[in-house]
């Protein structure tokens, strides 16, 4: 089956190829280790989210021609940026992520959530023995699933989908090297068990949504949405590519 089809049906995608030459991968890296370095002592090095609001330099690697080719087929010619955010899971004490989706926090955001892919790349290799990403195929069709509260200070949220409403039996571990990267539907019920190998664990997830779909601004705060490629169907407030 075709990649397309495949996503269609399955929610997700691994792209285990290169995505950004080896040049550029290892600047993106040098720049992620700058950041980790220089981030707020009280955050966790798993909640550097949204860093482009402050780092423009980001920009290099979420608007490249490669990243956006490779969503395309799956989200249309009609580009936005929705987020990004670097994800690294510390050897040994890297927090597990529970089962979630993603829309169920983004929820009232935009007018609706079928069009939003996230590309998660990794920086470091990312194995099931140091906590890689997983997800339950399939269920990104399933509407908003039932959450329950969770530990906030093992994991890196506070509510999970109710067990009971998972098989993990049927789960699917995304194993990457640095530089390959695996595509998710924002509805797909997906998480992550907790590091508690001796291998860091990085990824950087870029977010991109179709602009035939329209982010509200009255429930969007000050969060920037960005101008990629194509035409703004929709009529979203956006930041242009140009001034970044």
């Amino acid at each position: 089956m075709d990649a397309v089809g495949f996503y269609r049906d399955n929610g997700y995608w691994l792209h285990k190829e290169p995505l950004f030459s080896a040049d550029r991968f290892h600047r993106l890296g040098e720049l992620f280790e700058e950041l980790l370095a220089n981030k707020d002592p009280d955050k966790r090095a798993d909640q550097l989210d949204v860093p482009h609001f402050a780092e423009p330099r980001l920009f290099e690697f979420l608007l490249a021609e490669q990243v956006l080719d490779l969503v395309q087929p799956f989200i249309g010619p009609n580009i936005g940026l929705w987020s990004s955010h670097f994800i690294c899971k510390e050897a040994t004490i890297g927090r597990a992520t529970p089962w979630h989706e993603d829309s169920a926090y983004w929820n009232g955001r935009m007018d609706a959530l079928d069009r939003i892919v996230t590309v998660w790349l990794a920086i470091d290799p990312s194995l099931r023995e140091n906590g890689c990403m997983r997800v339950i195929p399939g269920s990104h069709e399933g509407g908003f699933s039932d959450y329950e509260p969770v530990d906030g200070v093992t994991n890196t949220f506070s509510r999970q989908v109710k067990p009971e409403l998972i098989d993990e039996e049927d789960a699917v571990y995304f194993e990457l090297q640095p530089n390959e990267s695996s595509l998710h539907d924002a509805r797909i019920i997906h998480g992550a068990e907790a590091n508690t190998s001796s291998l860091r664990r990085c990824g950087y997830t870029m977010r991109y949504f179709s602009l035939e779909r329209r982010v509200l601004p009255e429930h969007n705060g000050t969060h920037k949405v960005w101008h990629c490629r194509g035409q703004n169907v929709a009529g979203s407030e956006l930041a242009p590519a140009s001034h970044h």
